[in-house]
């Protein structure tokens, strides 16, 4: 039996406040999708040394980036929006510092929410910063008064989303307010929502598994076939079905 492949996560993080001392987190299901799908899941701090990063990607099969605040739009050449509430700025170092490395080695990757806009970025495409203004005839991405919020999501054909989801009416969760516009030149896009929204990204460079997701497979409203997105990741870099198991 191969060995399961170690999986990276990158961390949240919020610095010291009157209630708590610094910290760092990440949402149960990023590393319980790994584990169930057949990886080991490995929790990475926000370094600020990139040697320390060059040599922990090297002990890696892949990585999640995970969801979370927003990117800030300075550090891409943007005017900074109202809507925008910017990650703690030591998460975004190391965030921005990570997918750099993952894209130059073309490193296996699932990239969720604001990690697939980080990975669009790195490689060279463009965000929205506000759908409302940016896109007004989008349909809502985001209710602040409900966290199921839903939406329906049209996949391409010989993706890996039409792998996951097959045939039928597909509806996904839906919190953001940032999107992606011009998609980088490494990925296509492989699902959309029916106002064009891009929804979903996957590498188009040979050998490459680098898949890309706005929605959140990970949430606690994620759908049973959201979930199998953690599968179609680890299949992609072990080239074997995993035998799921459920995790407590």
């Amino acid at each position: 039996m191969a060995a399961k492949p170690l999986i990276g996560i990158n961390t949240d993080y919020r610095a010291t406040r009157k209630e708590h001392a610094a910290l760092s987190f990440v949402a149960a299901g990023y590393y319980d999708g790994i584990i169930a799908s057949g990886g080991i899941p490995v929790i990475l701090p926000p370094l600020a040394d990139e040697d320390d990063v060059v040599r922990l990607l090297d002990l890696l099969d892949g990585v999640v980036m995970v969801g979370g605040a927003d990117l800030d739009p300075r550090r891409d050449g943007y005017m900074p929006h109202p809507s925008v509430r910017p990650m703690d700025s030591r998460r975004e170092d190391f965030d921005r510092m990570l997918a750099k490395h993952i894209y130059e080695r073309h490193m296996p990757v699932l990239a969720i929410g604001s990690g697939m806009q980080l990975l669009n970025v790195t490689a060279g495409g463009t965000l929205f910063l506000h759908l409302p203004e940016d896109c007004p005839k989008a349909i809502p991405h985001k209710d602040p008064t409900d966290l199921a919020h839903r939406h329906a999501l049209l996949v391409e054909r010989g993706s890996a989303m039409e792998r996951v989801y097959g045939d039928g009416e597909i509806r996904v969760n839906s919190m953001h307010h940032m999107a992606i516009d011009d998609v980088a030149r490494s990925f296509r896009v492989t699902a959309r929502a029916p106002d064009g929204v891009i929804e979903a990204i996957e590498s188009c460079v040979e050998n490459w598994t680098a898949i890309g997701v706005q929605f959140h497979p990970e949430a606690e409203t994620a759908s049973a076939l959201d979930v199998k997105i953690f599968e179609e990741f680890i299949v992609g870099i072990t080239g074997e079905q995993p035998a799921m198991k459920l995790v407590a």
